[in-house]
């Protein structure tokens, strides 16, 4: 069974993060505590991002906001309704592209339409658009093997763009580009979110990719993971590459470092 999410007038919705906790193997004699007991509230529209070391629970805690995974103890609700089963209203992206080699870049995207029997006309045309705007439209009926490393993760967040969700869940998307094909895909996302208004939920091992796109940075801990500091991103947008050599982001980045030089688990970059 899975649930759906309504997003309000801004385009996205509000997440509540209340005291969860995630132990694998709880009624086992060795218990994994991946999570404890975090707590946030994310504003509709807003883009969060989290950093932390490995390890630390970053990517258990998007898997149980999207539903895909169990929490322990607490309650995770969007637009007021507690995540009890996959969410539907949602777009997901992770670090592999996960395009299937044998249909074209396009029909990677409908795949949507044709496993959840969304309207067909309606998400090709949707699918034309954002491959126009991400500037792919000569890579659409070529397969994954004939593209780039940074043209098919734009097909990977066109897919996740393509039926319109109110919230984006992001799992290291960019993490396996060169640091300038990485640079591009920020500008590329930075500019959808800031014309769609959805919620964004991004994992990040990346200090100056978190502090570019975000509203908030979430600092975690080591294992077991929990919020060790907020941060508020108050800089000016759109942001350009050129403020990331501006002091108050090297000032944001000396901050958010200093939490794991503390921690001693510096791999955060």
């Amino acid at each position: 069974m899975t649930e759906r999410v309504a997003a309000d007038t801004k385009g996205g919705v509000p997440i509540r993060i209340d005291r969860v906790a995630k132990i694998f193997g709880a009624d086992t004699d060795n218990p994994f505590r991946a999570l404890k007991e975090v707590s946030v509230d994310i504003e509709p529209g807003e883009f969060v991002s989290v950093v932390g070391p490995s390890g630390c629970g970053k990517s258990t805690l998007m898997l149980m906001v999207a539903g895909l995974l169990a929490r322990s103890h607490g309650d995770i609700a969007i637009a007021g309704r507690s995540v009890t089963n996959p969410i539907t209203d949602v777009g997901i992206a992770f670090q592999d592209h996960l395009l299937l080699d044998f249909r074209t870049a396009f029909r990677n995207v409908t795949l949507h339409a044709d496993i959840r029997k969304l309207p067909k006309e309606k998400i090709e045309a949707r699918a034309k658009e954002l491959f126009a705007q991400l500037r792919l439209t000569d890579a659409m009926d070529k397969y994954p093997r004939q593209l780039s490393g940074g043209m098919r993760q734009r097909v990977s967040l066109i897919r996740t763009l393509v039926h319109d969700p109110p919230l984006l869940l992001m799992d290291e998307p960019f993490g396996a580009l060169d640091a300038m094909t990485r640079e591009k895909m920020n500008l590329e996302l930075q500019r959808i979110w800031m014309a769609a208004g959805k919620t964004v939920l991004l994992i990040t091992h990346s200090i100056p990719e978190a502090i570019f796109l975000s509203d908030r940075v979430f600092v975690m801990t080591e294992r077991p993971g929990r919020i060790a500091a907020v941060y508020d991103i108050d800089l000016p947008r759109p942001r350009t590459l050129d403020s990331m050599g501006g002091e108050r982001f090297a000032g944001l980045a000396r901050a958010l470092r200093s939490h794991f030089y503390a921690q001693g688990s510096l791999d955060a970059h």
